[in-house]
């Protein structure tokens, strides 16, 4: 676990996305959870040494099983945008792994058998405060990585938890993106926060180069597929971007084939929503 701030932590030790931990006198703000219902309880476990009050709150930062398929071994209240919760109305009750490859981290977890989900209790539409102290937690919709991806924001730490907006050395999610609004949350971020504290929901902290590159590789793929939607290529002429985008990352080698298949299935999905089925954006099922 490490520590960014005097009661603010972040942990990058299980598979799936980088975890955090608000410990305040009324309780404890946890910021996702891992794809593993085990890992989940050893997270909670771990929990258990921090200085804070007894009620516990977990925030998701967007529907993606990777940070919500643990979510109810956490066994508390969870909050997350009223998009992510629609997207669970959408899904059946229980998870059921599906035969597609998505290049998620959730697929690489062995025994996770039947879960079922769990849908946040609470939900926003824009912002919302949680005043636990003096040390307030802002969540706030920023769409782009998926229609329900929010941020959490610690003004008075300078910290902001924002997701999947950024990812370090890892190709992004597009099967669920809106490239024009991730471009805008982007912008938004290094106008609005350049002195916080950046951390990635896949990666940990992050800097501005990080930040920037994540921004231009952005521009570049929805730029190269509006280029192949005008030329009405075919959904096969996605691959073309693969290799490209993947050169790009520093990537070790026992994750290249994991993210060639994240870049083509988002790809695919992206394009396929976007370009060949009428411009129709409208999905909740994450």
């Amino acid at each position: 676990m490490q520590t960014l701030a005097p009661q603010v932590f972040i942990e990058d030790g299980y598979p799936g996305v980088t975890l955090g931990a608000i410990a305040l006198p009324h309780g404890l703000i946890q910021i996702d959870a891992p794809p593993s219902p085990e890992d989940s309880r050893s997270w909670r476990a771990a929990l258990l040494g921090l200085n804070s009050g007894v009620e516990r709150l977990l925030v998701n930062l967007d529907a993606h099983p990777d940070r919500t398929l643990g979510a109810r071994a956490m066994d508390c209240t969870i909050i997350a945008h009223e998009d992510t919760a629609r997207a669970f109305r959408n899904r059946p009750t229980a998870f059921k792994t599906q035969s597609d490859e998505t290049g998620a981290d959730w697929e690489s977890v062995s025994g996770l058998g039947s879960i079922r989900w769990a849908p946040p209790e609470i939900s926003f539409t824009v912002r919302m405060a949680i005043e636990w102290s003096n040390f307030p937690v802002i969540l706030e919709s920023h769409p782009g990585p998926g229609a329900g991806a929010s941020w959490a924001i610690l003004p008075e730490a300078s910290i902001v938890f924002v997701g999947d907006l950024v990812l370090k050395d890892q190709p992004p999610f597009l099967a669920h993106a809106r490239l024009p609004e991730w471009l805008k949350s982007l912008e938004h971020l290094m106008a609005q926060y350049r002195n916080f504290i950046v951390v990635s929901g896949r990666g940990g902290v992050v800097s501005d180069a990080e930040i920037q590159a994540q921004y231009d590789r952005l521009t570049r793929i929805y730029n190269e597929l509006q280029s192949l939607a005008q030329r009405a290529a075919s959904l096969d002429a996605v691959e073309t971007l693969v290799a490209p985008l993947l050169a790009e990352l520093n990537i070790p080698p026992q994750r290249q084939k994991q993210y060639a298949q994240r870049l083509s299935y988002g790809l695919r999905q992206y394009y396929s929503r976007h370009y060949l089925s009428g411009g129709n954006t409208d999905f909740f099922d994450e």
